[in-house]
C-alpha cells in the first residue's frame, strides 16, 4: 500500500507537471528515466527517491519542497504515519484546467477576471 507522503508527492509531481503543459514523455526524458517511471512516481506507487526528485524539481523548474506543500502533521510523533495530505483542491482536471487557462490571460485582463470572480462568489 502507497504511503500518503509518497502519493500526495505524486500528485504534486503531476499537478506541475499538467500546469506547465509537460508531457510524461518529456518529463522522463530530461530526468532520463522511462515514462512508466512518472506514471508510477504519479500514481504514488513507486517512491520518489531524494536525488530523483531533485532532478525532477530542475526540469520543472520547482525547487524539492514544492512537492512536499499542502502536507499536514496531526501532532502524533514522525515515522508513525502522522502526516496526511490537505484535501486537494486542484486534483480535479477542470480546476488546473482553469488554472493553466488563467495564467495565460495577460496580467491587467487576469486581474479584472479575478475581480470579476470575487464579486460574483460574493453575490452566489
Amino acid at each position: 500500500m502507497a504511503h500518503t507522503v509518497d502519493v500526495h508527492v505524486g500528485k504534486r509531481i503531476r499537478q506541475r507537471r499538467w500546469l506547465i503543459g509537460m508531457t510524461q514523455q518529456a518529463l522522463a526524458d530530461l530526468v532520463g528515466i522511462k515514462f512508466q517511471q512518472i506514471q508510477k512516481y504519479e500514481t504514488g506507487s513507486n517512491r520518489v527517491s531524494a536525488s530523483r526528485l531533485w532532478d525532477i524539481g530542475e526540469a520543472m523548474g520547482v525547487p524539492v519542497a514544492f512537492f512536499f506543500e499542502g502536507l499536514k502533521d496531526s501532532g502524533d510523533h514522525p515515522g508513525a504515519g502522522s502526516q496526511y495530505a490537505a484535501p486537494d483542491l486542484l486534483s480535479d482536471k477542470e480546476a488546473m484546467e482553469l488554472v493553466r487557462s488563467y495564467y495565460a490571460i495577460p496580467e491587467n485582463q487576469r486581474r479584472r477576471l479575478f475581480e470579476l470572480a470575487r464579486v460574483l462568489s460574493e453575490v452566489a
